[in-house]
C-alpha cells in the first residue's frame, strides 16, 4: 500500500495522539469489534481509557504505533511488554486496530507484521493475544501463522452484549531460543 506509515506514539506526542487513537478505538468498537468496551463507546470514554496507559507509554512498557495514510490515521497496535524477571522475552499484543473506511487494503496484516519487528527490537521473541473466536481478526492471526492454544467460551461479551468465545495465540518469534 502506497502512502501507509507506522509511526511510533512517543512520550512526547501521546497526548495529542489520544483522539485520533480514540477515534479508531470508538470506530472498531462501534462496528463490533472485541476489544473490551460496549457500544456505542462515548469517544470521551475511549479517550479516558488511552489516557490511563500514558503512564506505561511513558515508562516504556505499552508500545503504540499508529498507521497513516496520506497523513490521516487509519490504524493503530500496540505491544505490552512483560515486566516480570522472568518474562524478559515476551509481550502481549493488544489493540490491534484498523479504521472501517480503510479495511481490506492490508493494513492489519501491515501492522501485526511491525508489532512483531519491533517485539524482537525490544528483545521480545514470544507474543501472546487473544480474540474473538471466528472474527476476522481470528482469521488475521492465524494466516500470519499464529498459534491458538486455547479457546475459553463465553469469555467475554461482544460489542453488543453477546457472550462469545475467545481464541488465546502465542507466536514465536525468528530469533527464539530453542
Amino acid at each position: 500500500m502506497t502512502g501507509l506509515s507506522i509511526l511510533p506514539v512517543t512520550e512526547a506526542d501521546f497526548t495529542a495522539r489520544v483522539p485520533h487513537l480514540a477515534a479508531l478505538l470508538v470506530d472498531a468498537v462501534d462496528g463490533g469489534a472485541s476489544l473490551g468496551f460496549a457500544a456505542p463507546l462515548a469517544p470521551a470514554d475511549a479517550e479516558a481509557w488511552w489516557h490511563t496507559r500514558a503512564g506505561d507509554v511513558a515508562a516504556g512498557t505499552f508500545l503504540v504505533w499508529l498507521a497513516e495514510s496520506d497523513g490521516v490515521p487509519v490504524g493503530t497496535v500496540s505491544l505490552v511488554l512483560s515486566p516480570w524477571p522472568n518474562g524478559r522475552h515476551r509481550a502481549d499484543l493488544v489493540k490491534l486496530m484498523v479504521h472501517s473506511k480503510a479495511r481490506d487494503r492490508g493494513i492489519a496484516s501491515r501492522l501485526l507484521s511491525h508489532a512483531e519487528d519491533q517485539s524482537l527490537a525490544h528483545g521480545r521473541t514470544l507474543l501472546i493475544l487473544d480474540t474473538e473466536t471466528g472474527s476476522p481478526a481470528d482469521v488475521l492471526y492465524r494466516s500470519a501463522g499464529w498459534t491458538a492454544f486455547g479457546i475459553v467460551p463465553d469469555f467475554a461479551q461482544d460489542a453488543h452484549g453477546t457472550l462469545r468465545d475467545c481464541t488465546f495465540f502465542y507466536k514465536q518469534l525468528a530469533g527464539a531460543e530453542d
